[in-house]
């Protein structure tokens, strides 16, 4: 990691560009991916808990079932979790 030399091209000089390593994503994750955390997932995903892994799973649309949490911090210990409503819903009791 040090200065960017200039590259001779022509009358113009360049930075010479490092490639970006091999294990960075190049891409977001799509649904059924593994994740750590939701920006490691494309828009509409969040990362979730999927047995004793993660893997981007959709955001929760209007009429889904969800699951409403009693107490901050109960949601990891669900095995097969679900993520937050999308933007302007709430999850509500179903009668």
């Amino acid at each position: 990691h040090g200065a960017a030399e200039p590259e001779e091209t022509g009358t113009e000089a360049l930075p010479r560009r490092t490639p970006a390593p091999a294990w960075l994503p190049t891409a977001k994750g799509e649904e059924g991916d593994f994740c750590l955390r939701s920006s490691d997932c494309a828009a509409g995903l969040c990362c979730a808990r999927h047995f004793w892994s993660k893997i981007c799973k959709p955001v929760l649309r209007e009429g889904q079932v969800c699951t409403r949490h009693r107490r901050k911090g109960a949601h990891g210990l669900e095995i097969f979790q679900r993520c937050q409503c999308a933007e302007g819903l709430a999850c509500r009791l179903q009668r």
